[in-house]
């Protein structure tokens, strides 16, 4: 498995490849789709990528969890997450990589 991260730049880098477009403005369409794609989130939308997957907000209640240390009981505060559910087409190209 490699430890290289996917970042923005790699990402702009790929449209300007691809695209055609030039740096300044690969970079902008990058920034541009993950500030809609954060906005919709932060509003409480889904975002959903076809044959990508789902980003969607859940909200979790208040609940009372346990320090595994001591033992000891802590409340655990209402809080809204991000979770990401991924299309059958990307989990079954993810398990073809792992294939060697």
């Amino acid at each position: 498995m490699s430890d290289k991260t996917l970042t923005r730049m790699d990402l702009s880098e790929a449209v300007f490849r691809e695209v055609g477009l030039s740096r300044n403005d690969s970079a902008q369409l990058v920034e541009s789709v993950l500030s809609h794609m954060s906005d919709a989130l932060v509003a409480g939308q889904s975002v959903k990528i076809s044959s990508f997957g789902t980003f969607s907000i859940r909200d979790k209640a208040a609940r009372i969890g346990r320090n595994p240390k001591t033992g000891q009981e802590v409340p655990i505060h209402p809080r809204r997450v991000m979770t990401f559910r991924p299309s059958h087409l990307m989990k079954d190209r993810v398990a073809s990589g792992n294939k060697r």
